[in-house]
C-alpha cells in the first residue's frame, strides 16, 4: 500500500505539500459526506419496512455514487459497482431486510465516521492552529529590527517554538491522514462483506444472483485479510518512523535547503523567502521562490502560474544587502530591475546568494559550446553593437572580430590566468586579464572593488577597454601577482580542479595577495622599462601611424619616497627622459612609495608597473602636493594616455578630483586639447560645470581654446543631462545622437587619434 504523503516532504512545508493536503481534506470531507448518507439510507431502511424497496434502490445508488468517488483505486470502484449491481436485483425482487444485517452495516459505517473521520478532524484542527501559529512567528521574526536586540531575540525564541510546535503537528498530522487512508478500506470492505454475507443467508430468492460472487468474494476476502496485516504492519512501521524522527531537534531554524542544478523536475532549489514589493508602499510578502530553466520565479500557491522574477540568469548578478533596516535581506539585480529578498537566517541567505551564482555559472557552461568558437564570439559582438545603437553590419563585424583577437593574441591571453583552462570567454577588466567560465563567477563573488568581470562574447565592448586589455594580459599579471609563487607551498589550480580549490587560490592571490613581490629595498636597481606588450601589439597590428615618443615632464622632482633618491637624482632621470622610449630608455624608479610609483608610471604609460603599484596598496587618488596636488589621472592626462586613463578609471580613479588649482582631469584635457580623454571623461560621469580657481569650466576653457570638437561634446553632455531631468525618474540614459557621437569619438580616439586634432577659429554658435 503507497504511503499517501512523506514525513518528509511535511517538513518542508512546501505548496506541493499544502496542495497534497487540501485534495486529502477534500477527500475526507466527501467521503464524510458520503458515508453519512449512506447510514442514513441504512436506518431509513430499518425505520421504513413498507418502503423498504424504494429506499433500497436509494442504497444502492448511494453505493455507486461512494464508487465513483473512490474512482482513483480500480479495485474499490470494480468492487461496489459489482455489489450494487446485484443488490439491485435483490432489491427488485425482495421487499424485506432483516434488520440485524442492516444493523452491522449501519453500526460499521458511523462507527467510522463518529470516531476515525472525528479524530481526523481534531488532528487537523491542531495542525492549522500551529501553521497560523508559525506564520505569525514568521512574520514577527522578520520584522524584528536589526538594532533592537531584545525584540531579535524574543522573536527568534518564538520562531523556534512556533516552528517546534508545528513540525510536530505536522508529523501527527500526516500519521493520522496515513493510517485513515489505511484504514478507510478495510472498514468499507468490511460493512460490504457483513451486508451481502447476511443477505445470501436470509434472501433465498436472490441466493443464485448472489453464488455468481462466490469467487469475487472470496477473492475479496483474501484481499481483506491481506489489507489487514499490510494495515497493521505498515501502522507499526510508520509510528516507528514517527517516532524516531520526532525525537529529532526540530527546533533549529532553516529550512531543508539543497542546490541541484541536475535535478529530475528541472527545479535547481525552492524555498520560502520573504519579497519586497516595487510600489509605493514597499511591503514585504513571503513567497515560495524557486531556480527552473536558468530563471528566478516565484509563486504563492501551488496551482498558481508562477511569476518570473529573472528572465535569464545569465543577465543578472547577486549580492548580500546591508542597507536595508531587515535582517538577512540580498538583492538580485538585473538590467531592467533589482529585486530584494529577505531570508529567514544569514544559512538560507547564503545558500541563496551561492545558489543563484552557481545557477548563473551553469546557465553560461550551457552555452559555452555555441559561443566558443571565434566566429560565434564576433557574432555575439556585432549583435549587441546593433541592439545598443552600432555602425553598419560590416563595420561591427569586423571591429568585433579585431577587437577579441587583439585581446586573444596578447601574451598569455589563450588560457585562463588563473586555472590555465583554454579558451577563456571572460575578462576581469580592471586587472587585465581573460578568466573562464567557473574564475570568472569567483572573481565576480569578490566583489567590484577586487574585479570587475565581463563576457567576451556577450558584452559590448568599448574601443578604449579593448586597447586597455591590450596594453595587460595575463602574464604581465602573473609576473606581479604571482612573484614568488615558487617560494610558497601552495599549488596553483589546473582546469580540473574543484572549485574549491579555485576560489581559495584566488583570494590568496588578489584580496590577500600573498604571492607577490616585496618593494624593492633602498639602493637596489628597480629599472623600469616601456611596456613590453604594447612594444609587442605594435609590431603585431598593422596601424598607419606610430604612437609618437614619450617624454616625461621635467619638472616633476618632489615624488616622496621610502627611501635613497634625492630630488636632484630625480631631476638627472627626467633630463635624460627625452630619449625615444620605443628605444627601451630606463628610468631609476627604485625606492619610490606605492602612491609616487603608480603617479609616475602613469605618466611613463607604463602599466605592468601601474599594475604593480595598485597590487602594492597604492591609492589610486594618491596627491602628490610637490606638484599642485596633481593625481596620476592628471598625470595620464597631460601625456594623452588614454588606456592610462581608462585603467585607472577602472581602478576607482575619482574623475573629479581637482589639484590645487581647482581643475580636474576634465579641465586639463579640455586646455591640453585631448579630445578623446574629454570624451571618456564625460562618459565616466566628470562634471562639466566645474570652475577652476580663475571661475573657468570646461566649456569656457574649450571656447577660449576654439577647439570645436571639445565644445561640441560638452554642449552635447550638458543638453542630454537637462533632458533626462525634464523627463524625471523615467529618463533615458541619452538619446541615439548622443550615444552615436559619443561612440565615434570613443573609435577615433582609440584608432584614429589624428582625426581629433581638428581645430576652428570660431566655434561659437
Amino acid at each position: 500500500m503507497t504511503v499517501k504523503l512523506d514525513f518528509e516532504e511535511c517538513l518542508k512545508d512546501s505548496p506541493r505539500f499544502r496542495a497534497e493536503i487540501e485534495v486529502v481534506q477534500n477527500d475526507v470531507s466527501e467521503l464524510e459526506t458520503r458515508l453519512d448518507k449512506l447510514v442514513k439510507q441504512c436506518q431509513a431502511m430499518l425505520e421504513a419496512g413498507r418502503v423498504y424497496c424504494q429506499t433500497s434502490k436509494s442504497f444502492v445508488s448511494g453505493l455507486r455514487e461512494l464508487g465513483h468517488q473512490l474512482s482513483t483505486d480500480s479495485m474499490m470502484e470494480e468492487c461496489l459497482d459489482k455489489f450494487s449491481k446485484k443488490l439491485s436485483v435483490i432489491f427488485d425482487a425482495q421487499g424485506e431486510v432483516i434488520e440485524t444485517i442492516q444493523k452491522s452495516v449501519r453500526t460499521k459505517l458511523q462507527t467510522f465516521v463518529k470516531e476515525d473521520v472525528r479524530k481526523f478532524k481534531d488532528v487537523r484542527k491542531e495542525f492549522e492552529r500551529s501553521s497560523e501559529t508559525l506564520e505569525g512567528a514568521l512574520a514577527r521574526n522578520a520584522q524584528a529590527p536589526r538594532g533592537k536586540l531584545h525584540e531579535v531575540e524574543e522573536a527568534t525564541n518564538a520562531l523556534l517554538n512556533a516552528r517546534k510546535s508545528f513540525r510536530s503537528g505536522a508529523l501527527d498530522y500526516v500519521l493520522e491522514i496515513n493510517v485513515f487512508e489505511a484504514k478507510k478500506k478495510a472498514d468499507i470492505l468490511f460493512a460490504m462483506l457483513s451486508l451481502l454475507e447476511s443477505q445470501a443467508q436470509f434472501f433465498q430468492q436472490g441466493h443464485q444472483s448472489l453464488s455468481e460472487l462466490d469467487q469475487y468474494c472470496q477473492k475479496l476476502n483474501e484481499e481483506h485479510t491481506q489489507f489487514v496485516l499490510n494495515s497493521a504492519r505498515e501502522k507499526r512501521d510508520m509510528e516507528q518512523r514517527h517516532a524516531a524522527i520526532k525525537k529529532k531537534d526540530m527546533s533549529y531554524d532553516e529550512s531543508i535547503l539543497d542546490f541541484n542544478a541536475d535535478a529530475a523536475n528541472g527545479i535547481a532549489m525552492d524555498g520560502y523567502l520573504y519579497k519586497r514589493a516595487s510600489n509605493a508602499f514597499k511591503t514585504w510578502s513571503r513567497r515560495w521562490f524557486s531556480i527552473q530553466k536558468n530563471q528566478l520565479v516565484y509563486q504563492k500557491k501551488f496551482k498558481d502560474q508562477p511569476t518570473v522574477v529573472v528572465e535569464d540568469l545569465r543577465l543578472c548578478t547577486v549580492k548580500p544587502s546591508a542597507e536595508n533596516e531587515r535582517r538577512f535581506c540580498f538583492e538580485v539585480v538585473s538590467p531592467s530591475k533589482c529585486c530584494l529578498l529577505q531570508a529567514d537566517s544569514e544559512r538560507e541567505q547564503q545558500a541563496w546568494i551561492t545558489a543563484v551564482q552557481n545557477s548563473i555559472a551553469s546557465a553560461f557552461q550551457e552555452r559555452r559550446e555555441d559561443a566558443h568558437s571565434p566566429r560565434s564570439r564576433c557574432t555575439s559582438v556585432s549583435m549587441s553593437s546593433l541592439e545598443k545603437g552600432g555602425g553598419g553590419i560590416g563595420d561591427q563585424e569586423n571591429e568585433g572580430c579585431k577587437a577579441l583577437e587583439e585581446i586573444q593574441a596578447i601574451s598569455g591571453n589563450k588560457q585562463c590566468c588563473d586555472c590555465g583552462e583554454p579558451g577563456p570567454d571572460w575578462a576581469s577588466i580592471n586587472l587585465g586579464i581573460t578568466l573562464c567560465i567557473v574564475c570568472s563567477g569567483i572573481h565576480r563573488s569578490l566583489g567590484v572593488h577586487f574585479s570587475k568581470v565581463r563576457s567576451l562574447t556577450l558584452d559590448t565592448w568599448e574601443p578604449e577597454l579593448i586597447k586597455l586589455m591590450c596594453e595587460l594580459g595575463n602574464s604581465v599579471i602573473n609576473r606581479i601577482y604571482e612573484a614568488r609563487i615558487d617560494e610558497i607551498t601552495i599549488k596553483k589550480p589546473h582546469p580540473s580542479s574543484p572549485r574549491g580549490d579555485k576560489e581559495s587560490w584566488i583570494r590568496s592571490k588578489y584580496v590577500e595577495k600573498k604571492f607577490i613581490q616585496k618593494l624593492p629595498e633602498t639602493g637596489k636597481s628597480n629599472l623600469v622599462r616601456r611596456s613590453s606588450a604594447r612594444r609587442t601589439r605594435a609590431t603585431t597590428q598593422d596601424r598607419n601611424a606610430q604612437r609618437p615618443p614619450l617624454k616625461p615632464k621635467p619638472t616633476r622632482a618632489t615624488l616622496p619616497r621610502l627611501t635613497g633618491l634625492s630630488p636632484s637624482d630625480i631631476l638627472k632621470n627626467n633630463s635624460s627622459a627625452h630619449k625615444d622610449w620605443e628605444e627601451d630608455e630606463e628610468e631609476d624608479l627604485s625606492g619610490l612609495h606605492p602612491g609616487a610609483l603608480l603617479y609616475r608610471s602613469a605618466a611613463l604609460q607604463n602599466f605592468p608597473v601601474m599594475a604593480d603599484a595598485l597590487a602594492h596598496g597604492a591609492d589610486v587618488n594618491w596627491v602628490n602636493v610637490g606638484e599642485d596636488s596633481s593625481t596620476p589621472l592628471i598625470q595620464a592626462v597631460s601625456v594623452n594616455a588614454l588606456a592610462a586613463c581608462e585603467f585607472l578609471l577602472q581602478n576607482g580613479a575619482n574623475v573629479n578630483q581637482a589639484d590645487s588649482n581647482g581643475r580636474g582631469p576634465l579641465h586639463h584635457a579640455t586646455i591640453l586639447g585631448h579630445t578623446g580623454l574629454v570624451c571618456l571623461f564625460l562618459k565616466r560621469g566628470a562634471d562639466y560645470n566645474a570652475r577652476d580657481k580663475n571661475d573657468k569650466d570646461p566649456i569656457t576653457i574649450a571656447v577660449d581654446n576654439a577647439n570645436a570638437d571639445i565644445v561640441t561634446l560638452l554642449r552635447i553632455a550638458k543638453m542630454n543631462k537637462e533632458m533626462r531631468e525634464m523627463d524625471g525618474a523615467f529618463g533615458q540614459s541619452g538619446d541615439e545622437t548622443y550615444q552615436d557621437i559619443f561612440r565615434d569619438f570613443s573609435h577615433m580616439a582609440s584608432n584614429n587619434p589624428e582625426k581629433l586634432r581638428r581645430r576652428s577659429a570660431d566655434p561659437k554658435p
